[in-house]
């Protein structure tokens, strides 16, 4: 009896020691920080438990600067992650480093499982998709940008909040009159390149860059110092002088001035609406992007934002099987717009923005179908979406010199043609690094 016993034991414990070992495990890297980066453990915790056989490990890597950095020197030592979130403006570089990356329409299709980049929203799948139509990457946290208004301070100094400022001259008088009432902060602006220069550009169908914005060629060349750019920077450098408009740093920095009720208005990505649905203690509004009514084809629509996943190369069929299942898995569409609801990013796919329409959310909550309206619109060849080489380093300069600008240091055309410049430098040696 204790032989049959102990043999029972022994079956048992190798049971669950061969369970242990099969789970294979996929490290994700990611840049998700506060509400966003809760989310991004719950999404995996939920697919861990749905099934045995893979078990995502979700790891915070600082910004997507830093984790872009990181996962290259990861790569070189050869231990990358299987998945790394890179932001937007990474596309081309990511694109670029074919022997780093395994495009996802390739990693799904070698696992059997069943994608189609058709069930996809255009704007989001086209500009993670190749020339070839092969998809580079797995669309994750889209995003555009929106405005953000707080509507109680609206209403105390004395502005309608029934019709909300649509257009640049309706912000610059809303900004006056809460300026007039005491308010200190009345207009921010967040990720300053993307509002101000890029989302303007498409948003007003004019060219930021030739060669359709970098999507269709290296020797793509900036061109955002028109009369257009110019005189928005220029409108924006007035404010600033009148304490309409305070520059409150760069990146997403600006968002905690918005929450804690300091600035009144603000714009940035459709992907701080978690934030500001979970900590704002006011009535708050999201409208869409302003833009100057006497330019002809606006409002055209707004550029993707946020991030896509990237599988990296050199590692095992088995664990690709599980990035696979995982890719899977967050496309469903009751998983994308229970997403979508709490974050503000955009459902991915056509069937999870129709699940969350069905639902009654976008009534509900008005200004929430905002990010999508802009993003589905048809687009042109001016307004598809930016993909430029050494685009990290571009955003840092359109930081820099319009820092320059708001500090009264630099003309808005000094800037801009700065800008430009400087720009095409980083263009030119991508260009040269990248030739086939």
């Amino acid at each position: 009896m204790q032989l049959k016993t102990l043999a029972l034991t022994m079956a048992l414990a190798a049971t669950l020691a061969h369970t242990a070992q099969a789970q294979t495990e996929i490290q994700w890297w990611h840049s998700m920080t506060a509400v966003n980066g809760e989310w991004v453990n719950d999404l995996a915790k939920q697919f861990n438990e749905s099934q045995k056989d893979y078990k995502i490990v979700p790891t915070y890597k600082g910004t997507y600067d830093e984790s872009m950095t990181a996962s290259i020197a990861a790569f070189r030592a050869g231990n990358a992650p299987h998945i790394l979130q890179v932001f937007e403006v990474g596309t081309a570089t990511m694109q670029a480093s074919k022997g780093a990356i395994v495009p996802v329409g390739q990693v799904m299709k070698d696992a059997g499982e069943k994608f189609d980049p058709a069930a996809y929203i255009p704007a989001v799948a086209g500009y993670y998709t190749a020339p070839n139509g092969q998809m580079l990457s797995f669309p994750f946290n889209s995003s555009t940008t929106v405005f953000y208004i707080n509507k109680d301070a609206f209403k105390a100094a004395g502005l309608d909040t029934t019709k909300l400022p649509s257009t640049w001259p309706e912000v610059t008088a809303a900004a006056a009159k809460l300026k007039a009432s005491g308010h200190k902060c009345p207009f921010t602006t967040a990720w300053q390149g993307w509002t101000q220069l890029e989302s303007f550009s498409a948003w007003h169908n004019v060219e930021f860059a030739t060669k359709s914005n970098g999507l269709a060629g290296l020797d793509a060349r900036m061109k955002i110092n028109s009369p257009l750019h110019v005189r928005h920077i220029e409108n924006l450098a007035n404010m600033a002088k009148q304490g309409l408009f305070i520059y409150k740093g760069r990146g997403n920095v600006p968002e905690a001035s918005f929450v804690s009720g300091e600035c009144a208005m603000i714009n940035t990505s459709s992907g701080f609406y978690g934030n500001v649905a979970k900590n704002a203690k006011f009535a708050y509004a999201v409208a869409p992007l302003p833009y100057y009514p006497d330019v002809a084809g606006a409002p055209q629509n707004t550029v993707i934002g946020g991030a896509s996943l990237w599988v990296m190369s050199g590692k095992k069929p088995a664990e690709y099987k599980g990035v696979a299942k995982f890719f899977s898995f967050i496309s469903q569409p009751d998983v994308q717009s229970a997403s979508h609801k709490r974050t503000g990013y955009l459902p991915v796919t056509t069937a999870s923005y129709k699940l969350t329409e069905d639902s009654g959310f976008y009534k509900q909550n008005p200004g929430t179908d905002v990010a999508v309206t802009q993003m589905i619109r048809k687009v042109t060849d001016k307004s598809r979406g930016i993909r430029l080489g050494n685009y990290v380093q571009i955003r840092a300069i359109e930081d820099e010199e319009l820092e320059q600008v708001w500090g009264g240091k630099k003309t808005a055309k000094e800037a801009l043609d700065e800008i430009v410049k400087r720009g095409n430098e980083q263009l030119e040696r991508f260009q040269k690094a990248n030739k086939s």
